[in-house]
């Protein structure tokens, strides 16, 4: 009796294993997103890059940013079972070097977001490439206004930024100058780019609706030594304060020709976040001495800044102190696409993984109130998501980095 049970429930054994294999299999992954899915194998990595200022006299901009980025993905570890592999272009800053890298990362299909670039002028050529390529680009240091406007021409889809909006940055050095040293009459210089153009303007705009003067807007050549000309002409007008939002070389180069310059020796100059760099310092000798900058305000990240993310950066980088000021933005940024990624993707019982690509850029657009290093970040549907707070610091010769001296 007990021979015919257990040969009974050996037979119904043997047929439930047979009809499961007869049955419906699992129903294999069908990709229909509108910019289509990548797909990572079990053991791949997943690929991100960057399109970063990397080599030349800007290089502190894109290697601090970069940085800031590693420091993400080591601190994050596997995301979603997978190591992460960061591979990169160097932008240039500029326009050239934005198509060469925007070009090159377009044609890898295997890059699921692009961070950066470093440089505004390089977004203008290198974002609509790379955003045609369907991918998320997520900048740290673009503060160029068009890149966000709505219906601007130079805003595509895909494209967010963690740092400031200069529509910001410029109002915040024009209240400094008008209001904390009481400058009423001002001048600006600009080398063309889209981030030093459009920040001079920002803040003549603002200086003037305060109730100062522009005595003149000069325009310069980034790559030249020489600006005693453009500056005598500037003295002409007996302005208070320059304000120039440039880069390292040519700001570094302002800086020791002014106060060379008669009716200029005593006079306050001022540049930006472009101009935070120890290279600054370097450049510009005893000259830097009282010089002031705008930047992102260090003091207004949270707590995790200093007890976790610096000790960190100082590891992986071997630097004492972050070389430029937009390694807490490029951290948040990475952690907003590991988020994003984790929200949308697709995994197989094998580890699989398929990310798609426009759910992926909903999902970064759709960030809010996302706890960063650099504040609580929220997503305009054009892609800006700082939380921005700008902070005004004044350079002191043979010293980096320079002193936080407003608010």
């Amino acid at each position: 009796m007990f021979k015919r049970s257990y040969a009974l429930l050996a037979l119904l054994v043997i047929a439930g294993m047979a009809l499961a294999a007869c049955g419906p299999a699992a129903s294999a992954f069908e990709c229909t997103d509108a910019l289509g899915c990548v797909d990572i194998g079990p053991t791949d990595p997943i690929h991100l890059a960057y399109a970063m200022v990397i080599n030349g006299p800007d290089a502190t901009l894109g290697i601090d940013s970069r940085t800031g980025v590693e420091v993400a993905i080591a601190l994050k570890g596997k995301v979603l079972g997978h190591d992460v592999q960061l591979t990169g272009e160097d932008d240039g800053c500029s326009a050239e070097g934005g198509q060469a890298a925007g070009t090159k990362l377009a044609a890898d299909p295997s890059i699921v977001a692009v961070f950066g670039t470093s440089c505004s002028s390089a977004a203008r050529v290198a974002v609509p490439l790379l955003s045609q390529a369907g991918f998320s680009i997520i900048s740290a240091s673009n503060t160029a206004p068009d890149l966000t406007r709505a219906g601007d021409p130079n805003q595509h889809p895909g494209y967010l930024r963690t740092a400031h909006n200069d529509e910001v940055q410029g109002a915040a050095a024009a209240k400094f100058a008008f209001e904390k040293l009481g400058v009423k009459k001002a001048a600006t210089i600009h080398d063309g780019s889209l981030y030093a153009q459009s920040l001079q303007e920002v803040f003549a705009t603002s200086f003037k609706e305060m109730g100062g003067e522009i005595t003149t807007q000069e325009a310069v050549d980034p790559n030249a030594t020489d600006f005693k000309s453009v500056l005598t002409s500037i003295a002409a007008g007996a302005p208070e304060f320059i304000y120039h939002p440039i880069f390292v070389q040519a700001g570094s180069l302002i800086i020791d020709q002014a106060k060379q310059v008669p009716g200029l020796e005593n006079v306050a100059l001022m540049g930006a976040d472009g101009m935070f760099s120890p290279d600054v310092v370097e450049g510009a000798g005893d000259a830097v001495e009282g010089v002031y900058v705008s930047s992102p305000d260090l003091a207004a990240f949270s707590a995790d800044y200093e007890t976790t993310f610096l000790p960190k950066y100082k590891e992986l980088s071997g630097e004492e102190t972050p070389v430029s000021i937009f390694h807490a933005h490029a951290f948040d940024a990475a952690n907003m696409v590991f988020a994003a990624i984790e929200k949308v993707a697709v995994q197989d019982a094998d580890g699989t993984l398929h990310i798609p690509r426009q759910a992926l850029r909903d999902a970064l657009y759709a960030t809010k109130d996302f706890k960063g290093l650099t504040g609580n970040l929220t997503c305009t549907p054009t892609g800006d998501c700082a939380d921005p707070k700008i902070a005004v610091y004044q350079f002191h010769a043979g010293a980096f980095p320079p002193e936080r001296i407003w608010p």
